[in-house]
């Protein structure tokens, strides 16, 4: 009887030694089957803003590694948004993965339930240690957790100047943007517009410094409105418009190779600093059409290899802990002692900010 319980004692013990191995061999496995059929898949289908950072250095970076195409369908998320809708009154599913901004994100694709928790397939031990991320574990933006996936933490830049055109002691207080000097030859995204660039630093003005300062700035120094990311960067560098609210650093990357002299501006007296999720979230659409490889690709995205390629090209700092983030102006790094505002945070995106922007169009309703 003795001799029973002692090898019942082994055996137990025996398995609980051998359970990591065991639950390692069939992850492995598991992953060695999604990878075999997302190659037979062929593709995956993500949707994105127009980003050559992504599409030039990233996706062929991917491709490379697993042999699967991706089809990057580049926009403005709300048309991206209005021909999914589209599509799937009519039963089309034909996305896979979403990069969108936090607007879109929990406006609606996370509202609308156009998206699958995306946290259960991501299962690579290379993403899912919580030592590789900042904070201590894979940011999910959403209330479940399971949807939204955050993996960049950047401290949110208010502009460029032209330093040919604006000298940098002309642009350290944000009263400064109302000088007459500027009238005219500032540029900026519609402010109107409860998305994009313009209508978030237009809101993030009328929280902090009320609606007298945004008639001030989009009212009186007349400055001039466009959609067109290449103008604002033209623009920039002839020094017709020298202040750009809305200008994008990888749009300017060739021009400073160029000999052009910009300065970013991340700090102006008067405006409280924060932080953004920039350049994008990850969300995979439900009834995915190609289920194995956007998996793949979700969890090759959130790894290091790809991040690392994203932060170098696009300047962006991320989450994880072995990112080399030498390369980038420091000014962008959170200090982790400092408690910022949070311009991605769902409450602003989905309540706050959407009020504000209401707000912001009736006073500039005419405009």
């Amino acid at each position: 009887m003795l001799g029973g319980i002692r090898a019942v004692r082994t055996l137990a013990v025996t398995l609980l030694l051998l359970a990591p191995s065991v639950t390692a061999q069939a992850a492995e496995k598991s992953w060695d089957e999604t990878l075999s059929a997302a190659k037979k898949e062929g593709k995956v289908v993500v949707a994105g803003a127009p980003d050559p950072v992504m599409r030039n250095e990233v996706i062929p970076a991917f491709t490379k590694r697993y042999g699967i195409e991706v089809d990057y369908v580049a926009g403005r998320s709300g048309n991206i948004v209005e021909r999914v809708k589209i599509e799937r009154a009519s039963g089309v599913y034909s996305m896979d993965a979403y990069l969108p901004g936090s607007d879109t994100m929990f406006n609606v694709l996370y509202p609308e339930k156009m998206i699958d928790p995306l946290k259960p397939m991501l299962v690579l031990p290379d993403v899912i240690d919580p030592s590789k991320w900042k904070k201590g574990k894979l940011w999910f933006m959403d209330p479940e957790e399971q949807y939204a996936l955050r993996l960049f933490n950047s401290v949110d830049s208010l502009l460029f100047i032209n330093t040919d055109h604006v000298k940098p002691e002309e642009m350290t207080e944000v009263q400064h943007l109302l000088n007459p000097k500027w009238r005219g030859k500032i540029s900026t995204e519609d402010p109107r517009l409860d998305s994009g660039n313009g209508g978030n630093t237009a809101a993030r003005f009328y929280k902090q410094l009320g609606p007298d300062f945004v008639k001030a700035l989009y009212i009186d120094q007349k400055p001039v409105v466009s959609r067109d990311r290449r103008q604002f960067s033209d623009w920039l560098a002839r020094g017709s418009h020298p202040v750009c609210l809305s200008c994008r650093e990888d749009d300017l990357r060739g021009l400073r190779q160029d000999g052009f002299k910009f300065l970013k501006i991340y700090n102006l007296k008067g405006l409280v600093t924060s932080v953004n999720a920039s350049p994008f979230l990850v969300a995979v659409a439900n009834k995915a059409a190609h289920p194995n490889a956007v998996r793949v690709f979700v969890n090759w995205l959130a790894g290091k290899e790809a991040l690392q390629i994203y932060s170098k090209g696009f300047g962006a700092a991320t989450l994880r802990t072995d990112v080399d983030e030498s390369f980038l102006d420091p000014r962008l790094i959170p200090d982790p002692q400092v408690n910022y505002p949070d311009t991605a945070d769902p409450n602003w995106r989905s309540a706050e900010k959407l009020e504000i922007t209401k707000k912001i169009g009736l006073l500039l309703k005419n405009q």
